[in-house]
């Protein structure tokens, strides 16, 4: 199987699923991907992106030139071929119901890392397909690291595969616009106490709301 020199700097586990994940994109759900020129090239950040479907933390993940980590629903774990895969793939188990510490401090450790993480403000599945309200936890997660903050929005993935489907809706275009990375000093408000990581997380999420889907469609 050919790989790409990203593909190269990656674990081979990784490195695998993420070339797979790349070709189920642009055979089956081939769309529009702007502004990956926006994602950093070096140094640690965080991706926020909407969420609608199982598709998106892969095909978000497969648009990045470096090995990312995602958080996944701590229950998840309890199965244990799934368990397996998440921990080979440096997934991150989160508590949703909680302010997760535990969460905060892998975040934390992969930023020092000079990682990439990955975060849905949503904190779930969008129900319908449309934009749903931020969580406090990405904000959280924001202000505590003073990442920046690369806003994603997707489009497309709920028709492809929403929450109610049972399977995918092959040759369903879902596309990917990626937003200038936002700093801490644009999405993070001391002054704001209790309020600070929900205005964080709201300000996050209106950058991701702004992203235009792409106007033109791919042949």
């Amino acid at each position: 199987m050919p790989r790409t020199p990203d593909q190269l700097q990656m674990t081979p586990f990784y490195g695998f699923f993420d070339y797979l994940a790349q070709q189920i994109h642009a055979t089956w759900f081939r769309g529009e991907v702007v502004g990956t020129e926006n994602i950093p090239a070096t140094g640690s950040f965080l991706i926020a992106a909407n969420h609608a479907s199982h598709l998106d933390p892969p095909f978000v993940g497969s648009q990045v030139p470096r090995q990312m980590r995602f958080f996944a629903r701590k229950t998840l774990w309890s199965n244990r071929v799934m368990s397996w895969w998440l921990d080979h793939a440096e997934c991150i188990p989160v508590d949703r119901d909680t302010g997760d510490i535990g969460a905060i401090r892998r975040v934390l450790q992969a930023l020092k890392e000079n990682r990439a993480v990955v975060l849905f403000p949503e904190g779930t599945r969008s129900p319908d397909g449309r934009l749903q309200k931020p969580k406090a936890g990405v904000g959280m997660m924001a202000c505590k690291t003073g990442a920046p903050v690369v806003p994603c929005r997707i489009y497309g993935s709920f028709e492809a595969f929403g929450r109610s489907g049972k399977i995918p809706r092959f040759g369903t275009p879902v596309h990917l616009v990626f937003g200038k990375p936002i700093p801490a000093s644009e999405y993070d408000a001391p002054e704001t106490g209790k309020e600070r990581y929900q205005i964080a997380s709201q300000r996050i999420f209106e950058r991701i709301a702004a992203l235009p889907e792409p106007r033109y469609k791919v042949i």
